[in-house]
């Protein structure tokens, strides 16, 4: 269980002390400058240590680039991997429209850029810009609350925004009302919900309509077993009523919405799993519709409306106080469903190099932890998908950590890997627009992760 502190984000000044990164292309062969960063951050933040690296220098014309280590000498396996990029990366099945980056976390190199600082259509990808807000707004430990009170004949199912609510954390609810009720001699009932902590659900900007409710449910506070229905609080409610009538309380009437008042008398609360875990499960299964409640949850510890606009706004905050280059990056939504949204590969990744500095590790740890594995089953680079299965990528099982990302003519896949002397390499790759089936694109994806971790067949 959390405590208050954790539920409610304390808002306050923080300065931390950091350092921004200079990543060197080869014409300059210097070593990587670092020089002291102060920021204001004007959002609640659950870490004290935001400071991170800068935008990093993408060629932005197009070519490729590799960067000297330390030395100024660029590594003969490093090499290797920019040159099979090189060649890979004009893969027919990819189209002409795709970028990628790969960076030396541990040096702060720029090791390949192919049209890196381009904006593409990052699909699922948005989902770690998501995830870092989320984090370091809310914290890792903050949990989701779901309260049940009594007021006026009726009992309120109020919705805190926890997307992975059960039936049978309702259940828990309702014996736990009953006993209430029973123990006051009440045996009958109203019940209504209130979600009315998120503004009524809209469609984001580059949402097609027939999204709802399959891809994504319309965006409320509460719903239970994540069912993809219209009206998922009024849905909930049902199943909540159902529960009370099967332990021996009538309820009477439809289920309806009511907002709770502050007169209401607390009878019953579920506390979610820590917010780590939310992050985990939507990660390794790109679940749209945590994304989406996240990115609200988000703005509201940040004391903005809990709506795309706010919650948004707050990412951009958020990666801006970390150092992330925020050119030509937009966002409309928290899943990367929007055919709206864009963000280069070099922000992609600077954002998961994050992920390789032990200061934002407790923060950030969730997102490393929850990329799916290449080749791990039940996750997006499963088996069942048809991932890291083929001559080209299949050295790469096991070794590979990435998000990936489909849209119909959208593909990404954005991770870290390490090499044989336990380096970071941290890469983005998208395409926009190929015609290839999308499980060829997708092979050709794997191809060019697995060539970072050093795959060179």
């Amino acid at each position: 269980m959390s405590n208050a502190a954790e539920e409610t984000p304390q808002t306050n000044a923080f300065v931390p002390g950091g350092r921004r990164r200079h990543r060197r292309t080869p014409s300059s062969g210097s070593p990587g400058a670092r020089r002291a960063l102060v920021l204001a951050l004007a959002v609640p933040m659950a870490s004290a240590a935001l400071a991170a690296p800068s935008a990093f220098a993408a060629s932005g014309d197009g070519t490729a680039v590799t960067a000297a280590d330390p030395s100024g000498v660029v590594g003969t396996d490093d090499q290797q991997m920019a040159a099979n990029l090189d060649t890979r990366v004009l893969d027919q099945r990819l189209g002409a429209d795709v970028s990628g980056v790969v960076l030396d976390a541990d040096s702060d190199s720029t090791l390949w850029d192919h049209n890196g600082a381009t904006a593409l259509m990052p699909a699922s990808n948005v989902k770690l810009a998501t995830s870092t807000a989320a984090l370091s707004v809310l914290g890792p430990h903050h949990r989701f609350t779901t309260k049940v009170v009594y007021g006026d004949g009726t009992l309120t199912l109020v919705g805190g925004g926890d997307r992975t609510l059960t039936s049978a954390d309702l259940a828990e609810l309702a014996r736990t009302a009953v006993a209430g009720l029973k123990s006051a001699g009440l045996t009958s009932v109203k019940v209504a919900v209130d979600d009315s902590l998120f503004p009524t659900p809209t469609l984001a900007d580059g949402w097609n309509d027939g999204y709802y409710p399959d891809t994504v449910a319309p965006v409320r506070a509460l719903v239970v077993d994540g069912r993809g229905v219209q009206d998922t609080a009024l849905d909930a409610g049902q199943t909540f009523a159902k529960l009370l009538a099967a332990d021996g309380v009538s309820v009477t009437g439809d289920v309806v919405r009511r907002t709770a008042d502050h007169t209401d008398v607390p009878v019953a609360r579920h506390r979610s799993a820590p917010l780590s875990d939310v992050v985990r499960t939507m990660l390794k299964t790109s679940d749209n519709n945590i994304a989406e409640t996240l990115l609200r949850m988000t703005a509201l510890g940040a004391g903005r409306p809990a709506t795309f606009e706010g919650g948004t706004e707050v990412v951009r905050e958020v990666l801006r106080h970390y150092g992330v280059s925020l050119d030509h990056f937009g966002m409309h939504d928290g899943s990367g469903l929007s055919r709206t949204d864009r963000i280069p590969a070099a922000t992609l990744a600077q954002i998961l190099e994050l992920l390789t500095e032990p200061r934002h590790a407790h923060t950030l740890g969730a997102i490393l932890d929850g990329l799916p594995v290449a080749g791990e089953a039940g996750s997006t680079l499963g088996p069942e998908w048809g991932r890291f299965d083929d001559p080209h990528s299949q050295c790469a099982v096991g070794k590979v950590q990435a998000k990936t990302g489909t849209l119909t003519g959208a593909v990404a896949l954005s991770g870290l890997t390490r090499t044989d002397d336990g380096e970071w390499r941290v890469f983005s790759f998208i395409e926009n627009g190929s015609t290839a089936a999308p499980n060829d694109i997708k092979d050709a994806m794997d191809g060019l992760a697995a060539t970072v971790n050093g795959c060179w067949a």
